[in-house]
């Protein structure tokens, strides 16, 4: 038995009983009638109880069902409907006291209906995972046979099934010979492992086309157009399921139930999971999953949302500005109760972290917690975005994305010199978001009078430009949809390569500097300007692929127009359903460590947000305020939700999506590198840094990724080989402990001359308020008793060498969970 058989047997035993024994006030049924067409075709029935509280229960397995006809159809246990023969019935289904019916006609019985290789054979091969990427759906196949992936490709798939290696797989004479339904059901040994049992419904249907001499079907047979599931979404109890009913419509209006047929996985498992019969099983935390559901390359998605069981306890909330409504609405759905606010300590030491990824000195912490100010917090927000560091931090996130790298070639210093410098630029003007994006695509020039062409040495092709735009700009991935389908997603072959025209006609040309001499030509400054022609292939078609933004039509540009400024047109347009969402999510994310759609550049129909009203109100705020980032900022870091404390309480301690308390996460490489060359005072020193007159040098301010730092790399350093911000590693390692630990490069910034340590020697202070500021300053509050009464001990044991002791007290603090994490 496979695994996901396993599980489907799991779920039909867990509890059937109604949420907290509550009583069923009535039942319902979907599809409240059923009209049954030929022998194979076996629908399944859901049965949902209507409780007291008004929430539902699926009673699917636990209802009793009988039927007026037993002679037309039969109902096994799960509630699925078998045809027996013509004619019509009524089912009903009985539970907890309550009952409803279903009336059933059934035709077609004598015969089985024609067989259509896309829509019934193809399914099965992906559903027993043998078009997959890790069996015949990689590019060069497995033991000599391949199949396109997941199906997308039909007609490849039947020509390599019936005519490939003459035909020896599938056998019409004997049809249980056939060299493909005796492998995949184990008879003889198979590679791949046993798939389906013999006389199973995947085995009958194989057959059965086998038999038939093995038709692909017409070109008047209808095709797949949507795939619906019931419910879309349902809140359920913990540790208890709910049945899907997948169904297939068709372009001649037609629909089937393919709920046995269809594929199924879960976004989030610890709080879903489901089984390959569409049988959805909620675990034991609270949250909610995102059920892909997927058929002949149709994807929809079903939510299931699972609150916190007992119940609901009321809390005060004084909502702020646009998010708070959102979060706090979320938080009464799944029964949670946030935290409460944090302390100043707190947040000073927070918002400068994210807001400018810098620690506030111990003054600066003191002045504001004394601070007798009740929008002291909101000015700290309006001061921070105005300061250089806050312009640092954010112009490396994005020369991360937009890959801003000289790849260790002296000659391309000064293009990622100037691209960088202009992204930071443009994040301390507060450039306009769509400015800003508009002038990257659209740039053209050399990298003296137009830094952003830069941006074009690494996205050198139509490919790298589809792949880069989509993933940073729309949060779309639509790289696989190079080769094939995507295989989440509704976006196929003609998608990309629609967009990838958009590119088609960029030029580029080295031009050689007076007095500047390089060793590679390629490296030469490089000027980019629009041809009048240039045109794609689409891969699938193998025909001139048209403009055409996603979900658009197909764009005409004339020989003297740029395409690339069509396309940021629909690409920066306040209605683009993509753009405004993408960017919000991204600093979202930046901010609470997760983001509302996660992994943050995976915005598809099968990964939804997990709240996707805030969503909603984020990307409208970035439009209202003309795609201002710093009133973004502003907007999220003064909202009630973003000020939480990070400590749980015994509602939202198994929280992870729902922002009822603020996640912790540990500081990045920069930020950590930088943290820890201010609290020792021992500044860094990076050659080839250009050198900025208002502030110290500083890893944050490194344009690119050439500048060698073991430090920075072992903290998770991204090197830039791709747009997608999962490249860094801001998870604690092994590592990343020993270096902060035991790293001479450490121990000699804890020791410097002139250093932290040497000063507190010479400051006359009393040792405890020293220590004091030690906390304030690494970990953004004052010591407990305990630990000023270890610091102090410490320190008289060793009056005699109390540099020593200082520094021990220092590589404590910064070895700490407090210092390495923003709380």
């Amino acid at each position: 038995m496979r695994p996901l058989a396993v599980l489907s047997c799991v779920a039909l035993f867990a509890t059937a009983a109604p949420a907290a024994d509550q009583p069923v006030k009535a039942l319902n049924a979907y599809p409240p009638s059923l009209k049954i067409r030929g022998a194979d075709d076996a629908p399944q029935l859901v049965v949902t109880g209507v409780l007291a509280s008004g929430r539902q229960s699926d009673l699917t397995s636990a209802s009793a069902y009988t039927v007026s006809n037993p002679s037309v159809v039969r109902v096994d246990k799960d509630g699925r409907v078998y045809p027996l023969a013509n004619g019509s019935a009524v089912i009903a289904a009985k539970a907890a006291g309550q009952s409803v019916d279903v009336p059933v006609t059934v035709e077609g019985t004598e015969a089985y209906r024609p067989i259509n290789f896309t829509n019934q054979i193809e399914p099965v091969l992906t559903k027993l995972s043998c078009n997959s990427g890790g069996c015949h759906g990689k590019i060069a196949g497995q033991n000599g046979f391949r199949l396109s992936l997941l199906g997308f490709d039909p007609e490849l798939d039947y020509m390599t099934l019936v005519k490939e290696a003459r035909g020896r797989r599938l056998f019409p004479a004997a049809p249980d010979q056939s060299l493909f339904l005796v492998k995949a059901a184990g008879v003889v040994p198979h590679g791949g492992g046993k798939k389906m049992e013999v006389g199973s419904e995947e085995y009958k249907l194989l057959r059965r086309w086998i038999a038939s001499g093995l038709p692909y079907g017409t070109v008047e047979d209808p095709v797949v157009t949507k795939v619906t599931v019931f419910p879309e979404t349902q809140i359920l109890e913990r540790q208890s399921r709910q049945q899907l009913v997948v169904r297939a419509h068709y372009s001649d209006g037609s629909i089937e139930d393919v709920t046995r047929r269809a594929q199924y996985e879960s976004n989030e498992t610890e709080v879903a999971t489901v089984s390959e019969f569409g049988l959805v099983q909620s675990q034991s935390m609270t949250g909610q999953s995102g059920v892909m559901v997927r058929f002949s390359g149709v994807v929809t998605v079903f939510r299931a949302v699972v609150p916190r069981p007992g119940p609901v306890t009321e809390f005060a909330f004084a909502s702020k500005g646009p998010i708070d409504p959102h979060t706090a609405k979320k938080w009464k759905e799944l029964g949670i109760t946030p935290s409460d606010l944090c302390t100043d300590e707190q947040f000073v030491r927070r918002a400068y972290l994210d807001i400018t990824g810098t620690l506030p000195t111990a003054e600066v912490v003191r002045q504001f917690v004394t601070a007798n100010d009740s929008a002291k917090r909101d000015k700290l927000i309006d001061r921070l975005v105005e300061t250089p560091e806050y312009a640092y931090l954010f112009a490396n996130k994005w020369a991360d994305v937009l890959r801003v790298k000289r790849r260790n070639q002296t000659e391309r210093a000064p293009g990622t010199f100037a691209f960088h410098s202009w992204i930071r630029d443009a994040v301390a003007a507060d450039k306009p978001y769509d400015e800003f994006v508009r002038d990257i695509v659209c740039a053209i020039g050399d990298e003296t009078k137009s830094p952003p062409t830069v941006w074009y040495k690494e996205v050198a092709t139509p490919e790298q430009f589809v792949d880069d735009v989509s993933q940073v700009f729309l949060g779309q991935r639509l790289a696989c949809a190079n080769c094939h389908h995507h295989p989440y997603e509704k976006w196929t072959q003609d998608d990309y390569w629609g967009i990838a025209a958009f590119f088609a006609r960029v030029g580029k040309k080295q031009v050689p500097t007076p007095g500047r001499v390089v060793q590679n030509q390629q490296n030469q400054p490089q000027f980019v300007y629009t041809k009048a022609t240039g045109s794609v292939t689409n891969k699938r078609t193998n025909k001139i692929a048209p403009m055409k933004p996603l979900d658009g039509e197909a764009i005409t540009v004339s020989t003297e127009e740029d395409p690339r400024v069509r396309f940021a047109d629909w690409l920066t347009d306040p209605k683009n359903p993509f753009f405004a969402k993408a960017v919000a999510n991204r600093y979202w994310a930046h901010f609470f460590g997760r983001g509302i759609v996660d992994p943050l550049d995976d915005m598809r129909v099968t990964n939804p947000p997990s709240n996707p009203e805030l969503l909603d109100a984020l990307a409208q705020t970035l439009v209202d305020n003309k795609f201002s980032l710093k009133a973004l900022v502003k907007v999220i870091c003064k909202s009630r939700t973003y000020q939480l404390s990070s400590t749980p309480n015994e509602f939202n301690k198994s929280d992870k999506q729902s922002y009822a308390r603020y996640y912790p996460k540990r500081l990045p490489a920069e930020v950590v590198f930088d943290a820890v060359c201010s609290v020792t005072q021992s500044p860094s020193d990076f050659p080839g840094l250009p050198k900025d007159r208002n502030a110290p040098a500083r890893a944050l301010m490194l344009p690119d990724e050439a500048f060698g730092s073991y430090f920075l790399d072992v903290l998770g350093r991204p090197q830039r080989i791709s747009a997608c911000e999962c490249e860094r590693v801001n998870e604690a390692s092994l590592a990343m402990t020993l270096h902060m630990l035991n790293s001479q490069e450490v121990q000699d910034k804890l020791a410097r001359a002139n250093g932290r340590t040497d000063k507190l020697l010479k400051d006359p202070r009393p040792d405890a308020q020293k220590v004091e500021d030690l906390f304030l300053l690494t970990v953004g509050h004052k010591p407990t008793a305990e630990q000023t009464a270890l610091a102090m001990d410490h320190l008289a044991k060793n009056e005699k060498n109390k540099k020593q002791a200082y520094e021990n007290i220092l590589w404590a603090l910064i070895n700490s969970k407090a210092f390495l994490f923003n709380q």
